[in-house]
């Protein structure tokens, strides 16, 4: 597997700058642009062509926070995906439950501001697991066991990202 930080020539860590890894993401997408190479000979052509696909998926995974953790977690050796994670703990299962639920009956009711506050509240949920996974990667780095503590955030951080997708979809739904 390709390590996107070496692709993108950004440092690996976990809180990126959105801007710079766009920016970085830009720069190298004009470098390699096929217009670039119209006149080059077609092996050129083909290297420019992969590198490009190459910047592209690199860029797709570091933006996305789960993506990037888990990359994060593979270049320590920790094993990641849901059946390589720990159990999420009761607690958040009964939690995301209720909030699933709560999000059915918004829905049922074709309440928008219901499902507006429900996301609101996971939102917030997001941004403060994405900052407790910040410090524990930059206090963690780069002992894979130490690592390893951020597996549960990272498993909840899946579900709070699978409401938000459902409730984004329910907005899309009742929205005039």
């Amino acid at each position: 597997m390709i390590d996107p930080f070496k692709t993108l020539g950004v440092e690996a860590r976990f809180d990126l700058e959105p801007d710079e890894l766009a920016r970085r993401h830009r720069d190298l997408s004009r470098a390699l642009h096929p217009d670039r190479y119209a006149g080059a000979p077609a092996a050129e052509r083909r290297l420019s062509l992969s590198r490009a696909i190459e910047v592209n998926d690199a860029f797709r995974v570091l933006k996305d926070p789960i993506r990037r953790a888990e990359a994060l977690l593979r270049r320590a050796g920790v094993p990641v995906g849901e059946t390589a994670e720990p159990k999420p703990s009761p607690d958040l299962l009964m939690e995301m439950m209720e909030r699933r639920e709560e999000l059915g009956d918004a829905r049922r009711r074709k309440d928008l501001a219901a499902v507006h506050a429900l996301a609101d509240v996971v939102r917030g949920r997001e941004r403060e697991v994405l900052a407790s996974m910040a410090r524990q990667f930059a206090a963690s780095d780069p002992d894979p066991k130490k690592l390893a503590v951020v597996l549960p955030e990272l498993g909840e951080l899946r579900y709070l990202r699978r409401f938000l997708d459902e409730a984004a979809a329910i907005e899309e739904e009742l929205s005039p």
